[in-house]
């Protein structure tokens, strides 16, 4: 397992300073790439070969997000971020090496936040990783900001302060990402919105390549709160629908 000799101060004043990336990845060409990408960003790396590596390097070093490959030696991907997950929130950019939408579906049902399919490029994976580090610090904004009440539309609503979604009076737990997308959503409500401007919205992504991300998502959250609640314009975008006054 490889670490930077960079001392950590907790602090981070802009994103990639001091933060901790763990790097999970079976091969040694794309570890090192990863790796040698994200120490030029300006991050704290260390790197795991297998599952029960990751989640013991995972409850030793705290890191602020995980990059994952599903597959991989001693036990999967998937079994990793469920294991990390149960023990504390923290944000996963999955890797996966088919572009098989059933392996992005469940890794964002076990608590992925994004996914990458190999072969991608550096830079791309290193403004995910900005992205999703942005994401979180908005959310801890937002839990100390209160906003007034709560959303209701109908039989869901969502709690900004809490940044809870509940569904016919029962909590939805919903990965960071799908909660940012629903709240996109829900501000214009009816409204259609493109996959591009969702894209931008939630992700700070204005590539048009990281559209089926989006389907991905919004695959994940339809199983969620519900297939009907969000309607699919073709060719265009996603509504979230409501109840007719």
């Amino acid at each position: 397992m490889e670490q930077t000799h960079t001392s950590h101060n907790g602090a981070a004043a802009t994103p990639g300073a001091q933060r901790r990336v763990l790097v999970v990845e079976d091969d040694p060409t794309i570890v090192d790439a990863i790796a040698a990408r994200l120490r030029a960003e300006g991050f704290l790396v260390q790197t795991a070969g297998d599952g029960p590596s990751a989640v013991d390097t995972a409850e030793a070093w705290q890191p602020d997000l995980l990059i994952l490959d599903i597959m991989l030696p001693g036990f999967d991907g998937l079994e990793v971020c469920r294991r990390v997950q149960a023990a504390r929130p923290v944000p996963v950019l999955m890797l996966t090496a088919r572009d098989d939408e059933t392996d992005m579906l469940v890794g964002l049902g076990v608590g992925a936040d994004d996914y990458m399919t190999k072969p991608f490029s550096m830079r791309e994976l290193a403004a995910r990783v900005h992205v999703l580090l942005r994401r979180v610090e908005r959310a801890a904004l937002a839990a100390s900001t209160p906003r007034s009440g709560i959303l209701r539309l109908g039989e869901l609503e969502i709690d900004h302060a809490q940044r809870r979604v509940r569904v016919r009076s029962e909590d939805v737990h919903l990965t960071p990402t799908e909660f940012d997308l629903l709240v996109c959503l829900a501000n214009t409500p009816r409204a259609v919105l493109s996959r591009e401007q969702l894209l931008a919205e939630v992700w700070d992504w204005a590539d048009a390549s990281g559209t089926r991300t989006v389907d991905s998502h919004i695959k994940a959250l339809r199983r969620k709160i519900g297939a009907e609640r969000i309607r699919t314009v073709h060719g265009v975008g996603y509504a979230l629908e409501t109840p007719t006054p």
